[in-house]
């Protein structure tokens, strides 16, 4: 088992999805906005979903209405939801899910700690889980230490500390244990990738963060 939650992000072969259950991960999150990258139709998902067990599933969401997001939640049976930087406060309340919420917050180079606190301050009551996405932008673990012009290692130790924040980060084992050292986490984000062939990808690098994070039993 995992000592801390892990999300496994944007799946969309079977191949990551039995290996990230296989892990024992929390949630297998899949993107269900068509024209996003990595999209996965439902059918798709369904079909996945009968070969893991023990997982969450997430239906991932960018600009959907609370309608759409309600017809995926009932169509998928989803188990929880994520939804993306522009999904605003009055969508989530019309949706008044009873699925838990990860709202996604993409990081940027010029982010402020004081605009990141007002959206955090702004949807902690309609969210379970804030998933900070420092990846996207190519943001590292050295980047924070030695600074962002408006935001820093100590401002996201201060976010940690006030709400549950999952970490989506290009990570090493190294720079992994030194976020779990240096924040209060309540876990992590993986992405998920294309196969390189029908039912084959190499997952050395997600292999030794996983490892990492493994209790020995």
């Amino acid at each position: 088992m995992l000592r801390t939650k892990v999300k496994a992000s944007a799946i969309n072969n079977l191949t990551d999805a039995r290996y990230f259950a296989a892990f024992e991960v929390d949630w297998l999150g899949f993107q269900l906005h068509p024209g996003q990258e990595h999209y996965v139709p439902p059918q798709v998902v369904k079909a996945i979903r009968e070969w893991v067990d023990g997982v969450k599933i997430v239906g991932e969401f960018e600009l959907q209405t609370a309608s759409e997001i309600q017809t995926a939640i009932d169509l998928l049976l989803l188990d929880a939801i994520q939804v993306g930087m522009l999904t605003d406060t009055e969508t989530l309340i019309e949706l008044q899910s009873q699925q838990p919420v990860i709202k996604e917050i993409v990081i940027e180079g010029h982010t402020s700690a004081p605009d990141l606190q007002d959206i955090c301050d702004e949807f902690a009551p309609h969210c379970a889980f804030f998933l900070l996405n420092f990846e996207k932008n190519g943001i590292t673990w050295e980047d924070l230490q030695d600074g962002l012009p408006s935001f820093n290692l100590r401002d996201l130790q201060s976010i940690c500390a006030q709400y549950p924040v999952l970490l989506s980060m290009d990570l090493t084992p190294a720079t992994m244990q030194a976020a779990m050292d240096n924040l209060t986490l309540a876990g992590f984000n993986f992405t998920g990738g294309e196969e390189e062939k029908v039912g084959y990808k190499s997952f050395d690098e997600l292999d030794e963060l996983l490892e990492t994070l493994t209790i020995e039993e």
